[in-house]
Protein backbone atom coordinates (compact mmCIF):
# COMPACT_ATOMS: atom_id res chain seq x y z
CA UNK A 1 0.00 0.00 0.00
CA UNK A 2 2.74 2.55 0.69
CA UNK A 3 4.28 1.81 -2.36
CA UNK A 4 1.10 2.34 -4.28
CA UNK A 5 0.48 5.87 -2.00
CA UNK A 6 3.34 7.23 -3.11
CA UNK A 7 3.42 6.29 -6.87
CA UNK A 8 0.21 7.95 -6.98
CA UNK A 9 1.66 11.11 -5.37
CA UNK A 10 4.38 11.00 -7.76
CA UNK A 11 2.08 10.52 -10.33
CA UNK A 12 -0.25 13.28 -9.40
CA UNK A 13 2.64 15.73 -9.04
CA UNK A 14 4.32 14.98 -12.52
CA UNK A 15 1.17 15.08 -14.09
CA UNK A 16 0.01 18.34 -12.93
CA UNK A 17 -3.34 16.89 -11.36
CA UNK A 18 -5.01 20.04 -9.57
CA UNK A 19 -3.62 20.60 -6.07
CA UNK A 20 -6.82 19.08 -4.07
CA UNK A 21 -6.13 15.13 -5.10
CA UNK A 22 -2.63 15.91 -4.58
CA UNK A 23 -3.58 16.90 -0.97
CA UNK A 24 -5.25 14.23 0.14
CA UNK A 25 -2.81 12.20 -1.55
CA UNK A 26 -0.54 13.42 1.21
CA UNK A 27 -2.73 12.94 3.94
CA UNK A 28 -3.68 9.81 3.19
CA UNK A 29 0.40 9.01 3.45
CA UNK A 30 0.90 10.98 6.68
CA UNK A 31 -2.13 8.74 7.92
CA UNK A 32 -0.58 6.25 6.96
CA UNK A 33 2.50 6.79 8.56
CA UNK A 34 4.89 6.70 6.17
CA UNK A 35 8.49 8.54 6.47
CA UNK A 36 8.96 12.43 5.70
CA UNK A 37 12.23 10.94 4.00
CA UNK A 38 10.50 8.58 1.80
CA UNK A 39 7.10 10.95 0.98
CA UNK A 40 9.87 13.32 -0.33
CA UNK A 41 12.22 10.71 -2.15
CA UNK A 42 10.00 8.66 -3.91
CA UNK A 43 6.79 10.37 -3.96
CA UNK A 44 7.96 14.51 -4.49
CA UNK A 45 11.33 13.91 -5.70
CA UNK A 46 9.98 11.15 -8.61
CA UNK A 47 7.07 13.81 -9.68
CA UNK A 48 9.47 16.95 -10.15
CA UNK A 49 11.70 14.33 -12.10
CA UNK A 50 8.59 13.38 -14.48
CA UNK A 51 8.33 17.47 -14.93
CA UNK A 52 11.49 18.09 -15.46
CA UNK A 53 11.71 15.23 -18.37
CA UNK A 54 8.51 16.36 -20.10
CA UNK A 55 9.80 19.71 -20.18
CA UNK A 56 12.80 18.54 -21.47
CA UNK A 57 11.37 16.81 -24.06
CA UNK A 58 8.92 19.19 -25.55
CA UNK A 59 5.82 17.58 -23.93
CA UNK A 60 5.80 20.76 -21.21
CA UNK A 61 6.19 24.63 -21.19
CA UNK A 62 7.53 27.27 -19.31
CA UNK A 63 3.77 27.35 -17.96
CA UNK A 64 3.89 23.72 -16.55
CA UNK A 65 7.39 24.48 -15.06
CA UNK A 66 5.74 27.19 -13.24
CA UNK A 67 2.64 25.39 -12.09
CA UNK A 68 4.58 22.24 -11.03
CA UNK A 69 6.89 24.64 -8.71
CA UNK A 70 3.45 26.38 -7.47
CA UNK A 71 2.29 22.81 -6.53
CA UNK A 72 5.46 21.90 -4.89
CA UNK A 73 5.44 24.75 -2.58
CA UNK A 74 1.95 24.54 -1.77
CA UNK A 75 2.75 20.86 -0.96
CA UNK A 76 6.12 21.77 1.57
CA UNK A 77 3.88 23.85 3.49
CA UNK A 78 1.67 21.17 4.25
CA UNK A 79 4.74 18.95 5.07
CA UNK A 80 6.91 21.61 6.99
CA UNK A 81 5.02 21.58 10.72
CA UNK A 82 5.45 17.82 10.45
CA UNK A 83 9.23 17.84 9.39
CA UNK A 84 9.33 20.77 12.16
CA UNK A 85 8.17 18.53 14.87
CA UNK A 86 10.81 16.21 14.19
CA UNK A 87 13.68 18.32 13.25
CA UNK A 88 13.14 21.52 15.91
CA UNK A 89 15.93 23.89 16.61
CA UNK A 90 18.43 22.82 13.62
CA UNK A 91 19.96 26.05 12.57
CA UNK A 92 22.88 27.02 9.96
CA UNK A 93 22.94 29.20 6.94
CA UNK A 94 23.59 27.44 3.35
CA UNK A 95 24.02 29.12 0.50
CA UNK A 96 23.09 26.82 -2.32
CA UNK A 97 22.63 26.90 -6.10
CA UNK A 98 23.34 25.47 -9.85
CA UNK A 99 26.95 25.95 -11.24
CA UNK A 100 27.57 28.43 -14.18
CA UNK A 101 26.23 26.42 -17.14
CA UNK A 102 24.03 24.00 -15.95
CA UNK A 103 20.54 24.92 -15.69
CA UNK A 104 18.79 22.28 -13.78
CA UNK A 105 17.28 23.36 -10.70
CA UNK A 106 14.88 20.57 -9.66
CA UNK A 107 17.42 18.35 -7.38
CA UNK A 108 18.81 21.89 -5.90
CA UNK A 109 14.79 22.72 -5.74
CA UNK A 110 14.03 19.71 -2.99
CA UNK A 111 17.12 19.83 -1.26
CA UNK A 112 16.55 23.98 -0.81
CA UNK A 113 12.69 22.75 0.34
CA UNK A 114 13.74 20.03 3.00
CA UNK A 115 16.72 21.81 4.30
CA UNK A 116 14.27 25.03 5.27
CA UNK A 117 11.45 22.53 6.75
CA UNK A 118 14.46 21.58 8.49
CA UNK A 119 15.20 24.45 10.38
CA UNK A 120 18.20 25.65 7.82
CA UNK A 121 18.35 28.97 6.50
CA UNK A 122 18.76 28.80 2.63
CA UNK A 123 20.34 31.41 0.49
CA UNK A 124 19.30 30.15 -2.91
CA UNK A 125 21.61 31.75 -5.97
CA UNK A 126 19.12 29.83 -8.57
CA UNK A 127 20.89 28.32 -11.58
CA UNK A 128 23.54 28.90 -13.95
CA UNK A 129 25.90 30.76 -10.98
CA UNK A 130 28.54 33.04 -11.32
CA UNK A 131 31.60 30.98 -8.86
CA UNK A 132 31.80 35.12 -7.47
CA UNK A 133 28.70 34.91 -6.33
CA UNK A 134 29.08 31.86 -4.65
CA UNK A 135 32.17 33.38 -3.15
CA UNK A 136 30.23 36.96 -2.00
CA UNK A 137 27.34 34.84 -0.93
CA UNK A 138 29.17 33.00 1.86
CA UNK A 139 31.14 35.91 3.08
CA UNK A 140 27.88 38.08 3.17
CA UNK A 141 25.61 35.62 4.79
CA UNK A 142 28.27 33.76 6.78
CA UNK A 143 26.83 30.54 5.98
CA UNK A 144 28.40 27.16 7.35
CA UNK A 145 27.55 25.13 4.42
CA UNK A 146 27.74 25.54 0.71
CA UNK A 147 25.94 23.42 -1.58
CA UNK A 148 26.78 23.55 -5.22
CA UNK A 149 24.52 21.19 -7.98
CA UNK A 150 25.19 19.88 -11.72
CA UNK A 151 23.36 18.09 -13.53
CA UNK A 152 25.80 18.01 -16.50
CA UNK A 153 29.17 16.34 -16.54
CA UNK A 154 30.09 19.24 -19.07
CA UNK A 155 29.50 21.51 -16.11
CA UNK A 156 31.40 19.73 -12.66
CA UNK A 157 34.33 21.69 -13.87
CA UNK A 158 32.68 24.70 -12.29
CA UNK A 159 32.56 23.17 -8.95
CA UNK A 160 36.69 22.87 -8.96
CA UNK A 161 37.04 26.82 -9.81
CA UNK A 162 34.38 27.64 -6.70
CA UNK A 163 36.65 25.81 -4.44
CA UNK A 164 39.82 27.10 -5.95
CA UNK A 165 38.17 30.69 -5.49
CA UNK A 166 37.22 29.95 -1.82
CA UNK A 167 40.85 29.02 -1.36
CA UNK A 168 41.81 32.39 -2.86
CA UNK A 169 39.71 34.07 -0.47
CA UNK A 170 40.88 32.52 2.31
CA UNK A 171 37.72 31.49 3.44
CA UNK A 172 37.86 27.40 2.70
CA UNK A 173 38.11 26.51 6.53
CA UNK A 174 35.23 28.39 7.27
CA UNK A 175 32.42 26.94 5.08
CA UNK A 176 31.76 23.31 4.45
CA UNK A 177 31.01 22.27 1.29
CA UNK A 178 28.60 19.64 -0.58
CA UNK A 179 27.97 18.39 -4.08
CA UNK A 180 25.02 17.40 -5.60
CA UNK A 181 23.44 15.71 -8.90
CA UNK A 182 24.09 13.17 -11.25
CA UNK A 183 27.20 14.54 -12.51
CA UNK A 184 29.12 14.30 -9.15
CA UNK A 185 30.45 11.59 -7.09
CA UNK A 186 32.08 11.05 -3.70
CA UNK A 187 35.51 10.57 -5.80
CA UNK A 188 34.78 13.95 -7.88
CA UNK A 189 34.39 15.40 -4.69
CA UNK A 190 37.94 14.22 -2.47
CA UNK A 191 39.47 14.93 -6.04
CA UNK A 192 38.77 18.53 -6.10
CA UNK A 193 38.74 19.04 -2.79
CA UNK A 194 35.01 19.32 -1.56
CA UNK A 195 33.91 17.73 2.17
CA UNK A 196 31.27 15.40 0.16
CA UNK A 197 29.14 14.51 -2.58
CA UNK A 198 25.15 13.10 -2.28
CA UNK A 199 22.63 11.22 -4.48
CA UNK A 200 19.82 12.98 -3.36
CA UNK A 201 18.15 15.73 -0.75
CA UNK A 202 17.24 13.61 2.49
CA UNK A 203 20.66 12.40 2.81
CA UNK A 204 22.23 16.03 1.72
CA UNK A 205 20.41 17.53 4.46
CA UNK A 206 21.21 14.98 7.08
CA UNK A 207 24.88 15.15 6.38
CA UNK A 208 24.47 19.36 7.10
CA UNK A 209 22.35 18.40 10.21
CA UNK A 210 25.28 15.86 11.34
CA UNK A 211 27.76 19.28 10.21
CA UNK A 212 25.81 21.32 12.66
CA UNK A 213 26.37 19.16 15.36
CA UNK A 214 23.34 17.50 15.50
Amino acid sequence: METTILDNIANSLGNLENGEKLTELLRKALESEISMADIIEKGLRKGLETIGNKYEGGEYFLSELLYGSDLTNAVFEILKPYLQQLEADVKGIIVTGTVRGDMHDIGKNVFKMFAEASGFKVVDLGVDVDPELFINAVEENKAEILGLSALLTTTISEMKIVLEKLNSAGIRNRVRVILGGNAVSEEFAEEIGADAAVLDAVQGVQLCKEWMGE
